[in-house]
């Protein structure tokens, strides 16, 4: 894929929908009584992935468009699949899919890509060991081999890494447990699966004791088939912004984008760095706020900035798109306590570094992040490492450059936004 630079970015625009709402969508519908309609369901590989694992559990699912209808089985209406699930690239769809597994009284087997075969899955495994199930592992990554149990015991749990897919694994799994399941966390994570629950009907409190959150659900509970539409993927919105921020001119308008105040760090961090952005039109579906959001360009403020601690756990998918901000700032930014961005897709802070040094960047490589100063990019090849975020951090980075950037394998966006592409290109103004 060849990017050219740009003068500016200016327009409106609508996204797709969240990938990590659609996917909590799906398979809580299909534990749900009744049938559930999802309209702006994502149209990424990521969540078709989902799908598919359903209909294999022996889920009906109908899919026109983004509108999914998904009939729902109930918690033990699951079948035992004929072969192993394939979740693609998708560790949402392996961790979560895991915790509703764990409890069945079948057996089952959840495998992936090359890539997804490489992340860590014993943050999953121990908990629901703990929990009762019966799984195996290859030394603690994919494929999952889940054994089939009389029924799980809930736990009172503390998440040692800060996980929304951690935590949603062991609220789901606790949706098939003997009594209260709690999950404690230190550090705020998405709460996408919390808010689904209970607008499905799920018998869900919450609790803030000494600096934690702690989320309790009954394995009683029983959910109910919900209508919902999901919003635009702030994740998706946070590309646009950034390249409309960075260029001068710019005028961009984004409907229906999804605020919630666990993702909603990229828009506030943005205000920080004095982006013009207005947030407009608040409103909500199932308890998921989302608004639009207008972002006009001018002068940003001068660092050096740091980010580290809660604050990237809060952006943790947010942190490639991020660092070409950084080559925009006088003083730069300085990205630490972002361990887990290793074992993501690939390597995003090595990706990172990497590619941003082709582009003649100025930047410095860390154990648990990078330092990015302020930079003149000049176009060169750039690799995607067969990773969607950082192929569409690079096309961003590559309208910010002089001459034209060519990104290696930059499908690899289709992901998680199918058209990134075309729609960044229906906004640029050369």
């Amino acid at each position: 894929m060849l990017i050219k630079s740009a003068n500016s970015i200016s327009g409106s625009i609508s996204l797709p929908g969240d990938k990590s709402i659609s996917h909590r969508a799906a398979m809580i519908g299909a534990i749900a009584k009744g049938t559930s309609t999802i309209e702006n369901f994502s149209d990424g590989k990521d969540c078709a992935s989902t799908i598919r694992c359903l209909r294999q559990l022996g889920v009906a699912i109908e899919q026109t468009g983004t509108t999914v209808v998904v009939h729902g089985v109930g918690k033990k209406g699951f079948r035992e699949p004929s072969e192993p699930l394939d979740c693609g690239n998708s560790g949402t769809t392996m961790r979560l899919l895991a915790g509703l597994l764990a409890g069945q009284s079948f057996c089952s087997v959840l495998t992936g890509d090359e890539s997804l075969q490489k992340r860590p899955m014993n943050r999953i495994i121990e908990p629901l060991r703990e929990m009762g199930a019966n799984i195996a592992s290859e030394d603690g990554r994919a494929p999952l081999r889940i054994g089939a149990v009389d029924g799980l015991k809930a736990v009172d749990h503390k998440t040692p890494v800060a996980s929304a897919q951690v935590k949603s694994c062991i609220l789901l799994a606790g949706l098939l447990a003997d009594g209260q399941t709690v999950v404690r966390e230190s550090v705020t994570t998405r709460d996408h699966t919390e808010r689904m629950l209970r607008g499905f009907g799920a018998d869900i409190r919450y609790a803030e004791l000494k600096g934690e959150n702690a989320i309790t659900i009954s394995g009683t509970s029983t959910l109910t088939a919900q209508n919902a539409r999901v919003p635009a993927d702030i994740s998706a919105a946070a590309f646009f912004l950034v390249g409309a921020s960075c260029l001068p001119g710019s005028d961009l308008f984004i409907s229906d984008v999804g605020i919630n105040p666990t993702r909603d760090a990229i828009l506030q961090r943005l205000k920080r760095f004095a982006v013009d952005i207005d947030i407009t039109n608040d409103r909500r579906l199932l308890d998921e706020p989302y608004a639009d959001v207008r972002v006009k360009a001018r002068k940003l403020a001068k660092g050096p900035f740091l980010i580290g601690g809660a604050d990237v756990a809060a952006m943790i998918d947010e942190i490639p798109i991020l660092a070409i901000l950084g080559t925009q700032i006088e003083g730069g930014l300085e990205i630490r306590d972002a361990h887990e961005l290793r074992v993501k897709e690939t390597d995003r802070i090595s990706a990172v570094v990497q590619n941003l040094r082709r582009l003649k960047a100025n930047v410095g490589e860390f154990d648990d992040g990078f330092r990015v100063g302020r930079s003149q990019l000049s176009g060169a090849e750039v690799d995607s490492f067969g990773d969607h975020r950082i192929a569409m951090a690079f096309a961003i980075a590559g309208l910010l450059a002089q001459g034209e950037t060519s990104i290696i394998n930059a499908e690899c966006a289709d992901i998680s936004f199918p058209r990134f592409f075309e729609t960044l290109e229906s906004v640029v103004q050369r």
